[in-house]
């Protein structure tokens, strides 16, 4: 597969959206990284679930942090879809589709030597009288209240122990110490396997953590079963979308290897037996604001890192993300897309025309499938292909299905479609008492009777779509095509 943007790193990344009109704003006024930098992007262009007022804008980097000389910070890179399109080269209705084929096309990761690793130009090893991380790299809070400053963008990379296979996730990491971070694993989440056969040998889980990398590997890195199972590296899926593979570097003081090109590497070991609670040190109770938008509680034992080095590039740009933004949206609800695409298509070719993981579910609770009814027999197969984007995606809560004349990025023609092509009585299916994603704060006993344990939700399948027999009935006005640049040339 071709790289027509010629990206391969984060920084290929900011110079094409140098290049953009609005797509990347920079400030020299010094920020807290403590709260205020969030604050700021909140206004700027956050998205997605955060507090209102908010928007999706351009992303954004603070060159002057305090108490960090040598670092900048960006923020909000994939916080638009427009701009995701243009950093992995199509068009953004095609993102899924891109996705698909890549995951069809995987080019697994090669590995280089030490001497041709960027991030490794700068070393600190714990062994140092005075290493400290949190003095080293400047983890930002979302709010004052998180538990900790949190690495928001880190792409774990890890191996089986058995098997040696690898893979990357991204997971909510908390600094606790000078050299310990805690790491919440959503159940399920392959690398948390991995540690649980490493701890039960009684042996630590060698790991990287990988900040400041090419944004194809932030969102490769999440796809989940089964579209990608335990055992796929999902670092092979961003080589197959840059059509080059991903460089590797072995680690300087574990057995793991990290991104070569990354501007921050973490090395460390998950230890095993070893639990922390996640506001240890803050005591407020509270994690950090996750992508429903809510502030997630904070965990009362999670397993432990132990740092053993940090690596960096020559003036090195650390990234972050708020937590329910635009960004989340993004990485999350891409891969979901193409994983629904992917297993529909399988069993129907040609019927599931676009798949849109909507913001307002943080790209997992929400889906938007428009399906096309070509015979009569069409009829019933879309909510069997809604049955099947379940299947492809377990967290996903509901499912909103639309015909082919709908704009599924389009809220209000969604919402139109909703209030003229569907009656609540005969149009909803409900799937009552299965496994969705922990964080939604409605899945729990007191909320409804029929959730007998936190967890377990009411999936819904929402049908919009005209019966095939009516359709006739259901045509939207037509009006005249025109060559609008005759009469707007700088129209888009």
């Amino acid at each position: 597969m071709a790289n027509p943007t010629g990206s391969y790193d984060l920084r290929d990344a900011i110079n094409q959206l140098a290049q953009i009109p609005d797509q990347l704003v920079t400030t020299d006024t010094p920020v807290d990284p403590m709260a205020e930098l969030a604050g700021v992007y909140r206004f700027v262009g956050a998205g997605g679930t955060v507090k209102r007022p908010t928007r999706i804008g351009p992303a954004m980097i603070f060159n002057k942090v305090k108490g960090f000389d040598d670092f900048k910070v960006l923020i909000g890179l994939l916080a638009s879809r427009k701009r995701v399109a243009h950093l992995f080269g199509c068009k953004p209705d095609k993102l899924a589709f891109l996705l698909k084929d890549a995951v069809n096309n995987p080019i697994a990761p090669i590995t280089i030597a030490r001497e041709q690793a960027v991030c490794q130009e700068i070393v600190h090893k714990a062994t140092d009288p005075d290493f400290d991380i949190r003095k080293l790299v400047p983890a930002p809070t979302n709010t004052e209240e998180d538990a900790g400053p949190y690495i928001t963008l880190g792409m774990l990379y890890a191996s089986d122990p058995e098997t040696g296979e690898s893979d990357v996730t991204i997971h909510r990491m908390c600094y606790q110490s000078k050299d310990e971070i805690s790491i919440y694993f959503v159940p399920g989440r392959h690398i948390d396997v991995f540690r649980e056969k490493a701890e039960k040998a009684g042996k630590s889980l060698p790991v990287s953590i990988s900040i400041g990398v090419d944004p194809v590997i932030e969102v490769s890195a999440c796809f989940e079963p089964p579209t990608t199972p335990i055992g796929f590296d999902e670092l092979s899926i961003a080589g197959g979308i840059r059509g080059r593979a991903v460089e590797l570097v072995d680690c300087l003081t574990v057995n793991a290897k990290a991104i070569a090109n990354a501007e921050v590497v973490i090395e460390g070991e998950i230890l095993p037996n070893v639990r922390v609670a996640e506001d240890q040190n803050s005591h407020t109770g509270k994690a950090m604001p996750e992508f429903p938008g809510y502030t997630g509680p904070a965990n009362k034992s999670l397993p432990v890192i132990k740092v053993k080095a940090v690596t960096y590039r020559k003036n090195p740009i650390y990234q972050t993300c708020i937590g329910p933004s635009e960004e989340h949206v993004n990485m999350a609800g891409i891969p979901t897309e193409a994983s629904i695409l992917q297993m529909v298509e399988a069993a129907m070719p040609g019927k599931l025309l676009n798949v849109y993981a909507h913001r307002s579910g943080g790209g997992k609770y929400l889906a938007i499938l428009q399906f096309k009814k070509s015979v009569p027999t069409d009829e019933g197969k879309h909510k069997q292909a809604a049955i099947l984007a379940f299947a492809a995606f377990s967290e996903l809560k509901h499912i909103i299905l639309v015909d082919e004349d709908v704009d599924i990025y389009d809220t209000d023609d969604v919402l139109w479609a909703m209030n003229t092509r569907f009656q609540g009585d005969i149009d909803i299916s409900t799937i009552t008492g299965v496994r969705c994603h922990p964080l939604d704060p409605s899945q729990r006993p007191e909320y409804s009777p029929f959730i007998r344990q936190f967890g377990s939700s009411a999936k819904v399948i929402f049908d919009c779509t005209v019966p095939f027999a009516l359709k006739a009935e259901f045509e939207r006005a037509r009006f005249k095509e025109v060559d609008i640049k005759r009469f707007l040339p700088d129209f888009e």
